[in-house]
């Protein structure tokens, strides 16, 4: 039987209660403020797994709505792996990492609903019987000025960096 250590507890009570006070989580709901709006694009896009038919040049057009509490809503318009017209509605959160002088790098996690994998194409992403399947991308980017650069991670499946401008 192993023994028991009864300090344990106790200083993982503390290490918890100390976490806990160094990570807040923002108020909730979102406040409806708007702080900015991000209009951006892809430049590159690279699969993990490159397939013949795979397309690399997805032309994504997107808009997000920044409110000041990192909160976000968007929407983009893109040509999917198989060349196919695809939308990804989504809302998220950014989380900052750390600034150098005037750049600021942070993290951003978004989750919504994609649609536009059809066809032969339907099963090649997770839970898409209706040709609507449910996303959540993680992202890291930087921000100096009004542009904006992300490296998004599509799964398994590859990434997208983007480039974008604040308004």
């Amino acid at each position: 039987m192993p023994r028991c250590f009864p300090w344990l507890g106790g200083l993982t009570g503390l290490w918890l209660s100390a976490s806990a006070s160094a990570f807040t989580l923002p108020d909730w709901p979102p406040t409806l403020e708007l702080d900015h709006t991000l209009v951006q694009t892809s430049l590159l896009t690279r699969h993990f797994d490159p397939q013949p038919d795979h397309n690399n040049q997805q032309n994504l057009i997107g808009i997000e709505l920044h409110n000041p509490d990192r909160w976000l809503a968007g929407t983009a318009w893109f040509k999917n792996s198989y060349n196919q017209p695809t939308w990804y509605v989504y809302a998220g959160r950014e989380f900052p990492l750390w600034q150098f002088k005037d750049i600021n790098v942070r993290a951003k996690l978004t989750g919504g609903l994609l649609h536009g994998y059809k066809g032969e194409y339907r099963d090649k992403i997770p839970l898409n019987h209706l040709e609507t399947a449910p996303a959540l991308l993680p992202s890291i980017g930087m921000q100096w000025g009004r542009l904006e650069s992300d490296l998004i991670i599509f799964g398994t499946a590859g990434m997208m960096v983007t480039a974008g401008l604040r308004f």
